[in-house]
């Protein structure tokens, strides 16, 4: 258990402990491979808990991030933005062993902060005359349609942060900033990976990206394998 003055947990699978359950809505952040809470995958993933949808912009790869928990078939259903990169992934989906909800990538992002923020429901120009608007309530305004998307939330939101202090209070670096602050205020409960780990007043208040009032567990991952997605090399001259 943590401390009574810090939210620090000895491992990932403590810090996991207790929150976690079969069926569970899960947010979890990244962006592509950066900034994903790999170690709080991997104890999700040996805890197996099972029938998850989770919400994340993308599905992983293959053996790694959340393509670990497809590779157990511990995912019923993702709501994603972007999933291209996963092979067993599209294996899944195209047998129908997979349910999916597509969202353009604003879209998500947008229906993560509505649901941290209370707002239950918002009208977006975006997806209107596509598949993305199907089944769903549209409306006009000032002369432009706009289709209506509802919140998230999530039953845990598990993020990755680059320095914690042991309040909860987070800095994100670059891209890693992207989707996991609104994952973290769509959770009822949010577990924080972190690489480093400070005490408390020692970010200054201005660099805070995500306030500890969010954030109700941590774990520290000082050494994360932060693997490349993409990997593109210029060619020697003359090849």
């Amino acid at each position: 258990m943590a401390s009574a003055k810090s939210k620090l947990y000895p491992s990932a699978a403590a810090a996991l402990q207790g929150l976690i359950a079969d069926g569970q809505t899960l947010a979890v952040g990244g962006f592509g491979l950066c900034g994903i809470p790999e170690a709080l995958i991997a104890a999700l993933r040996d805890s197996g808990v099972r029938n998850l949808t989770v919400i994340s912009n993308n599905a992983g790869v293959d053996g790694f991030g959340l393509g670990l928990l497809l590779e157990t078939r511990q995912i019923r259903k993702m709501i994603s933005s972007y999933v291209g990169e996963n092979k067993e992934f599209e294996r899944q989906y195209l047998a129908g062993e997979l349910e999916l909800e597509f969202n353009p990538q604003g879209t998500l992002a947008e229906r993560l902060r509505a649901g941290g923020a209370g707002i239950p429901a918002f009208y977006t120009a975006t997806g209107y005359g596509t598949v993305v608007a199907e089944g769903k309530e549209t409306r006009e305004f000032d002369g432009r349609m706009y289709v209506l998307e509802t919140a998230l939330k999530a039953d845990v939101s598990l993020v990755k942060a680059w320095k914690a202090d042991h309040a909860g209070n987070l800095v994100f670096r670059k891209t890693a900033r992207n989707f996991n602050p609104v994952c973290a205020m769509a959770g009822k409960v949010c577990v924080a990976e972190v690489e480093q780990l400070v005490e408390i007043g020692e970010i200054d208040p201005d660099q805070v990206h995500l306030p500890g009032i969010y954030v109700d567990r941590l774990v520290l991952n000082p050494h994360p394998e932060k693997r490349i997605e993409q990997r593109t090399v210029r060619q020697s001259e003359g090849n």
